[in-house]
């Protein structure tokens, strides 16, 4: 299986579980790995064939600025989720969400999952 790799979408959105969490946006970190089979697209050179990670980006991208998840397992779960429902073509994803100065001596902390289209009974 073939690799798409989207590293270090920076956004800012509500995450956490502390009371200031809740009101302030802070800096979120995604990076995914789309698996998916790219011989056809590079075969043909068409679009259609290909899996368009800029529409998944802003899909992300929307997702994470305008949710208020409290847990970052929530959140890393439903953008797998999400890949793999509206993108038949990927048949499975790695994501990772970070919240980027959660601890005082850490450069980040975050979660990193593996997911296919069976874990969500597609």
């Amino acid at each position: 299986m073939d690799k798409i790799i989207i590293k270090d979408l920076l956004m800012r959105g509500i995450i956490g579980i502390n009371p200031d969490e809740r009101v302030k946006r802070q800096d979120i970190l995604v990076n995914i790995v789309l698996y998916a089979d790219i011989s056809r697209a590079a075969a043909t050179d068409d679009i259609e064939y290909a899996v368009n990670y800029k529409t998944i980006s802003k899909q992300v991208i929307d997702r994470v600025e305008e949710g208020s998840d409290f847990l970052v397992e929530k959140l890393v779960t439903d953008l797998a989720r999400m890949i793999l429902t509206e993108y038949p073509d990927v048949q499975k994803v790695q994501v990772r969400v970070e919240k980027p100065g959660a601890l005082r001596f850490a450069q980040s902390v975050g979660i990193e999952i593996e997911r296919t289209r069976a874990d969500f009974g597609l």
